[in-house]
């Protein structure tokens, strides 16, 4: 457990005056963050720990979401908790243990987070949970040397991509390169390209339906959205041999990026870079690789992201626990926490010039965005028999096997479990592969 305290140093306490009355005070937290994240944490709030003499203890577990639950139910709760998945907090709302968000975090929210954001902390209509740190998969992994080399221009477009890969097959490229081998979870980037396209083709309503199988994988918009998946990733004249990404890693498939042996480009997650980095490419915006975003589809569906993150959760309404809910959900605490790398934030409030990592910056230029249209990840909030079951084995047979949409839309909807309180299960994702975030993985071995 780490604890931070007040303590005499020459630090501006102009940010806090409007936190009174905590000295002496106490609040914990619990999450499934780890080592070495937890002293960054502690270092970023150490100004207001400082100046308003709150101590913050903070423990981290592995089992964190077997542990909440049961702490919860036996009124041993910690006083805020960092949730990584909603559908764990829509389970704990219901204990009645989680109290609905104080007027400064809702200010707060309102103010720095996108509506769709927002709506991940809220059950039933009522607000309970503020963003903290997110991740973004909505980005295409290229190299700038190579395009510059090749006379490309990264495009803005749906239809520019599609038009720029079809260039690259008439010079005798690879355009699109995918990997889903990712030992017992694999299957699972393919999962990420349906969820990319459903999104900006439907919107946050019908993405939220699907999740929740109020609109099944059978319906036509989900369909026609996994047709488009198939037209771009299992395109032979745009990624070669189509069955071969299901027998790829996903950390080999965009290896060759850098020196343009292999494909062109990538879709991939924001912390795909560290397994680029690895053979020594220099990532930047005129480097050996980068990324850009990922298009819209949809005119009507505005900066579309799928991604992931925490929620800040209260299970005491005590004022100094709702004082560091409140500087949690603040663009001052999120810039403190940006400024010292590999972490990103939707909190608009933070300066894009604090990021120091080029692409943590880029994918919170987009995160950020209050127009954004959020979609957090898909698979990870389905139940576990689905999202980390049946999607991931349908989807690596639908690319492996050659299997139809139809048979593969099918087989799912039919794996889905009948029971509500089975719908609403949590399937793990959050914490197997929420943490670390994609950013702070080094060595990436799991799914996020």
């Amino acid at each position: 457990m780490v604890t931070s305290t007040s303590a005499s140093a020459n630090v501006n306490c102009d940010p806090f005056t409007a936190y009174k009355g905590l000295k002496g005070k106490t609040v914990t937290i619990f999450t499934s963050i780890l080592e070495p994240e937890l002293t960054t944490l502690q270092t970023a709030w150490k100004d207001f720990t400082t100046c308003t003499g709150v101590k913050i203890k903070i423990e981290g577990s592995n089992q964190f979401e077997a542990l909440l639950p049961v702490r919860v139910k036996g009124n041993n709760a910690p006083d805020l908790a960092f949730i990584p998945q909603p559908g764990l907090l829509a389970k704990l709302v219901e204990t009645g243990k989680v109290k609905v968000a104080p007027r400064a975090v809702v200010a707060n929210v309102d103010r720095f987070w996108s509506k769709s954001w927002k709506a991940y902390g809220t059950v039933k209509g009522k607000f309970y949970a503020a963003p903290f740190g997110s991740n973004m998969k909505s980005l295409v992994w290229y190299s700038p040397k190579q395009f510059k080399a090749a006379g490309y221009t990264v495009p803005t477009t749906w239809d520019q991509m599609t038009a720029l890969a079809d260039k690259m097959a008439a010079d005798g490229k690879t355009a699109f390169c995918g990997g889903l081998g990712s030992g017992g979870a694999t299957g699972w980037p393919a999962t990420d390209w349906v969820e990319q396209i459903v999104l900006r083709d439907h919107g946050s309503a019908v993405y939220n339906g699907w999740v929740n199988h109020t609109i099944k994988f059978s319906d036509p918009r989900i369909v026609s959205s996994m047709q488009k998946v198939a037209s771009w990733m299992q395109n032979p004249k745009w990624v070669g041999n189509v069955k071969g990404i299901a027998t790829t890693t996903f950390q080999d498939a965009g290896k060759d990026i850098p020196g343009g042996k292999g494909c062109m480009m990538l879709q991939q997650a924001s912390f795909y870079g560290n397994i680029i980095a690895e053979s020594g490419a220099t990532i930047s915006p005129t480097g050996d690789a980068f990324a850009f975003y990922l298009p819209a589809t949809n005119s009507k569906v505005t900066v579309p992201v799928v991604g992931g993150g925490e929620f800040t959760a209260a299970f005491s309404s005590r004022p100094e626990v709702q004082a560091v809910q409140a500087y949690l959900s603040s663009a001052t605490f999120a810039t403190s926490r940006v400024q010292l790398d590999n972490w990103i934030s939707a909190n608009s409030g933070v300066p894009l010039a604090a990021y120091k990592n080029q692409v943590d910056k880029l994918a919170a230029t987009y995160l950020a965005n209050p127009k954004s249209t959020f979609g957090f990840d898909a698979s990870d909030l389905m139940p576990a028999a689905v999202g980390a079951g049946s999607m991931w084995r349908e989807f690596t047979a639908w690319f492996g096997e050659g299997k139809s949409i139809a048979d593969v839309v099918k087989a799912i909807d039919a794996s889905w479990p009948k029971s509500q309180q089975a719908q609403l299960s949590n399937n793990g994702g959050g914490h197997l592969y929420g943490w670390p975030p994609p950013h702070l993985q080094s060595k990436p071995e799991t799914r996020k």
